[in-house]
């Protein structure tokens, strides 16, 4: 009978592992769909709007939610903000979402744009090296398979069936070194959340902190841009500008990430950065519907590879 406890005990904790390891990979995978939305309301806004401005606009309206959760939780901080997890705040924050972003915008400005969206498909692979040395995440045996996978999968997402044409030098030029920098960057960011997630972080609060400790950056930013704020209209206008802001901040921004950070709490590393592929493959898919892009069949079938990846770790009992 002591036996028979024994087993459904770990009959159910292993469910229970696994029922966890497949919510994770679909709640990053989620996150990573509402950031494919983004261009839904970035577009409009960059009729009145510099990048660097709508991103200033949209932490400072972030805020709105960031502040009042650490007011709310501010005990829970209470002896776990270390060095190390400072320097991982500032990392996700400051690495992951402003200073990635300027260097991959910069990128295009300085070189072959094929050349900056190849090597930007690096970044997975950055996030697997980081995760097997800083956290000590081990790889399982069926992983080689889905990187391969789902880096076919990115590159006929963004190429189709054609190469890249483009020469070694496109490969030397400081456009590449920037796309690669963004990449590790993003990379890291996904390492530097699941760490602080094992620090007993709550989801909430590390979103927060992600949020607000933007914000003195994205200050220099826009000072040192020397953007001019022009905006003008109707009523009407400015009603619709405001109601597209509070849309690109809530749903791309908190949601996305709340939805982010709860799925990589019980997900590894390096399948949450191949998860995260949700967010190229969603936005060729609303490019198509959207904005009349044409799909190629190159493009789709990235596409269905992507998805059936997630669909593969999803399945696999050691994610989490």
């Amino acid at each position: 009978m002591a036996n028979a406890l024994k087993l459904d005990s770990k009959r159910q904790n292993w469910d229970s592992s696994r029922t966890s390891g497949i919510s994770g990979i679909w709640y990053v995978a989620l996150g990573a769909t509402l950031w494919g939305l983004d261009p839904l309301f970035r577009i409009l806004l960059l009729k009145d709007f510099t990048s660097a401005q709508i991103v200033f606009i949209e932490h400072l309206l972030l805020a709105c939610y960031a502040i009042p959760v650490l007011i709310k939780y501010r005990r829970t901080l209470a002896g776990k903000l270390t060095l190390a997890v400072i320097g991982a705040l500032l990392f996700i924050s400051w690495g992951g979402s402003a200073i990635a972003t300027i260097l991959f915008t910069s990128a295009f400005a300085h070189g072959s744009a094929n050349a900056v969206l190849l090597l930007q498909k690096l970044q997975p692979l950055f996030a697997i090296i980081l995760a097997r040395v800083l956290l000590k995440e081990t790889l399982p045996s069926k992983f080689p398979a889905y990187i391969l996978i789902a880096l076919l999968g990115t590159y006929l997402l963004t190429f189709g069936f054609n190469s890249p044409e483009m020469g070694l030098k496109d490969l030397g030029t400081i456009s590449c070194l920037f796309s690669i920098l963004a990449a590790v960057l993003w990379g890291g960011s996904t390492v530097m959340g699941k760490f602080l997630l094992q620090k007993k972080l709550d989801t909430s609060v590390v979103t927060s902190l992600r949020f607000l400790l933007a914000i003195p950056l994205l200050s220099i930013v826009l000072l040192m841009s020397g953007d001019v704020w022009k905006v003008s209209g109707s009523s009407g206008e400015l009603t619709l500008i405001a109601v597209n802001l509070l849309f690109q901040a809530f749903i791309p921004g908190v949601v996305s990430m709340l939805l982010y950070y709860k799925g990589l709490s019980s997900t590894k590393a390096f399948f949450a950065t191949l998860a995260e592929l949700a967010f190229p493959a969603v936005g060729v898919f609303m490019n198509w519907i959207v904005f009349g892009q044409k799909l190629t069949i190159g493009q789709l079938i990235g596409f269905i590879l992507i998805w059936s990846i997630l669909w593969l770790m999803s399945r696999n009992k050691g994610n989490s």
